[in-house]
């Protein structure tokens, strides 16, 4: 398959997105751990507030790396574009407005699972692409596609609701097409988003039903 970039402009984004939004990247951190404490926390509103916040992620991933930077390289980024945020209104949709999504850390192989990802996006991945070359400023951070999508289907590894099968969606879609960069650009890292992909389409297969915590107003998923 033929790029219509090299390797060097591809990270060269990296570069110019890292020096423009800094120190967005670290509140993109912030809202991330915040995500994992409000799961824990397991109040009323945490799945409309988990929910907002993987909105915010995937309308920034749609609206500013791939429309403001990606796409001086890359056409299909428009694309790209286009389809990261319809990703980020589904949370909005299913998980604000509807409130059809909960989200708790319980025992079970999905929660591990979940963890596992989180842990993954948030740490491992950064630690793989420094010790690779890519150190920061090419550091593929936190708020750029894989790390993003990695870390998504984590939390949804974690969810309940007749919501869950619509927003898996577009991080389905987007670990086909992102994960090929660990093939086609030599990123290692983004092996992470292949298996992370795979889990997902396990999710959307035989998605979980609401968790036995949660009340007992809460819907079966389809």
């Amino acid at each position: 398959m033929q790029l219509p970039f090299t390797v060097e402009q591809f990270f060269g984004v990296f570069r110019l997105y890292n020096s423009t939004v800094w120190p967005g990247q670290i509140l993109l951190v912030l809202l991330a751990v915040l995500t994992v404490i409000f799961i824990a926390l397991r109040r009323p509103w945490s799945g409309l507030a988990v929910s907002a916040i993987l909105a915010l992620f995937w309308i920034w991933l749609g609206a500013v790396y791939h429309l403001t930077f990606f796409a001086r390289i890359n056409p299909a980024a428009y694309g790209f574009g286009v389809l990261s945020i319809v990703g980020g209104l589904l949370f909005v949709w299913q998980g604000v407005i509807r409130n059809r999504l909960e989200f708790a850390f319980v025992r079970s192989v999905r929660t591990g699972l979940g963890i596992a990802l989180l842990a993954f996006a948030l740490i491992v991945y950064p630690v793989l692409s420094t010790l690779a070359g890519h150190g920061y400023p090419e550091l593929p951070t936190f708020g750029l596609p894989c790390p993003t999508a990695i870390f998504t289907i984590g939390v949804l590894a974690l969810a309940s609701g007749t919501g869950l099968r619509a927003v898996l969606a577009v991080p389905i879609l987007w670990s086909l097409v992102g994960s090929q960069a660990a093939f086609l650009l030599d990123v290692k890292s983004d092996l992470g988003l292949l298996v992370a992909g795979m889990a997902a389409v396990g999710l959307f297969i035989w998605p979980v039903r609401v968790h036995k915590t949660s009340p007992p107003h809460a819907e079966a998923a389809f």
